[in-house]
């Protein structure tokens, strides 16, 4: 009976190419990330000689013929972006920053992403006394704002009284701002016209009511300080039309413990709105 050679019915792996081995059809090799197949027995050549093999597969990119992403990212944090001419690399942002886009055409960067970034308060349950007209500081806070743009929204409160009948005393609150570095200013809702001051809020009390009164007063203001300074934010307390009577702001009355002495604290938050 005649013998028919069939040869190999499946590939032989080999693995990596050697020089030193024999190879015979239908073994298939690896050479610099490509595979090849012996399409002739022989020793020695190597698989890119067509004569010998023919290649299976081609390898992908190596950095040499194409881009390497881990040399073009190369730090924690890193992000890969395409720009007009290729693969690039973004370096990380600073803490709190958002990714932002610049729509189609455009790279993207960090940068704030708007909304509320930060919270800061400051209460004083203190009761602090005057004598006839003027101001009294009542609590501050200092905030930085992270950007130029931002806008800072404060909300203001306490409460106050006098203890004696006589005029019928007005009395009004306002924010103080003081930069690090630069002016202090007093912002007030509305700009004093004529003899009138502005104030933020203003309450007024009747001297026929009698003594230990207790009036409150309560505000907002929308600020923007165009500034990235430190800022000091203080609650300013004024009484108008006084006479010599004494104030108490923070209570109706004399600071001891009775039962209608309601005990107001003066409270102050800033809140930083990114735009």
């Amino acid at each position: 009976m005649a013998t028919v050679n069939l040869g190999s019915i499946k590939f032989k792996w080999k693995g990596t190419y050697a020089g030193s081995t024999a190879y015979t059809i239908d073994d298939v090799v690896s050479y610099n990330g490509s595979s090849y197949i012996c399409i002739q027995a022989s020793t020695g050549n190597l698989p890119t000689d067509t004569t010998y093999f023919e290649q299976m597969s081609s390898a992908g990119t190596n950095g040499t013929d194409g881009t390497d992403v881990g040399t073009t990212i190369t730090t924690q944090g890193d992000i890969l972006y395409r720009d007009a001419s290729g693969l690039q690399r973004l370096g990380a942002g600073t803490s709190g920053q958002a990714l932002i886009t610049g729509g189609a055409g455009a790279n993207p960067s960090w940068g704030s992403a708007g909304g509320l970034n930060q919270f800061v308060t400051a209460r004083d349950a203190t009761v602090k006394t005057r004598t006839g007209a003027g101001t009294i500081d009542l609590v501050n806070l200092n905030i930085t704002p992270s950007s130029t743009s931002s806008k800072i929204l404060l909300l203001m409160q306490t409460a106050w009284g006098y203890d004696a009948t006589g005029n019928s005393p007005n009395a009004s609150i306002y924010p103080r701002r003081a930069i690090s570095g630069g002016s202090t200013t007093d912002l007030s809702q509305e700009a004093a016209t004529g003899s009138s001051p502005g104030g933020l809020a203003a309450s007024e009390i009747l001297p026929t009511f009698g003594t230990e009164m207790i009036s409150t007063l309560s505000g907002h203001y929308v600020d923007e300080p165009n500034t990235t300074s430190q800022i000091t934010y203080t609650l300013r307390w004024r009484v108008e039309d006084a006479g010599t009577k004494v104030y108490y702001v923070g209570s109706p009355g004399s600071t001891n413990t009775a039962s209608w002495h309601t005990r107001v604290p003066h409270t102050i938050t800033a809140i930083e709105v990114v735009v």
